[in-house]
């Protein structure tokens, strides 16, 4: 029979394992690509953004308030100006790491949730495939039963 599908057992063997991307991406990374996503991941965080802001702002109160003698950073004016001139810059790198981490959960999460709901797609082809060979498999006994052969069958119905 020309057209005979494949059967399930043949699917099986053919089928291409499913790759977790993540997995193999970060054994390919070197150890310095790994250092650098751990300070990203560690500095991305809203914990890291709150202790630079608290630094920063006892850094400048201090030099700015306490007694010239206990200063140990006494501020010139336009190291000053520069300071409060860049602070949303320095502020604003933390903020932006942070926002990019919960962006990249989120597409993790996405990606993880995609992945789920195409395995049970193919669970679910996987019965369907099932079920059709059994249908397959019914048809062929019958028709043998009644002395026809699939290929008179076919014909029959082509024409």
């Amino acid at each position: 029979m020309k057209n005979k599908p494949i059967m399930l057992d043949e699917f099986k063997e053919r089928r291409k394992k499913i790759r977790d991307v993540n997995k193999e991406l970060h054994s390919r990374m070197s150890k310095l690509d790994r250092f650098a996503l751990a300070i990203t991941d560690r500095v991305g965080t809203i914990g890291f953004f709150l202790l630079i802001f608290v630094w920063t702002v006892l850094w400048l109160g201090w030099n700015l308030l306490a007694p010239p003698r206990l200063q140990f950073d006494p501020p010139m004016g336009f190291v000053f100006w520069l300071f409060i001139s860049n602070l949303i810059q320095i502020m604003l790198m933390p903020l932006i790491m942070v926002g990019q981490n919960i962006q990249g959960k989120h597409a993790d999460a996405r990606a993880e949730n995609d992945l789920d709901l195409n395995i049970k797609a193919e669970e679910e082809i996987e019965v369907i495939l099932h079920h059709l060979e059994y249908q397959n498999t019914l048809l062929a006994a019958m028709m043998e039963k009644l002395g026809l052969e699939v290929e008179d069958v076919l014909a029959a119905v082509k024409s």
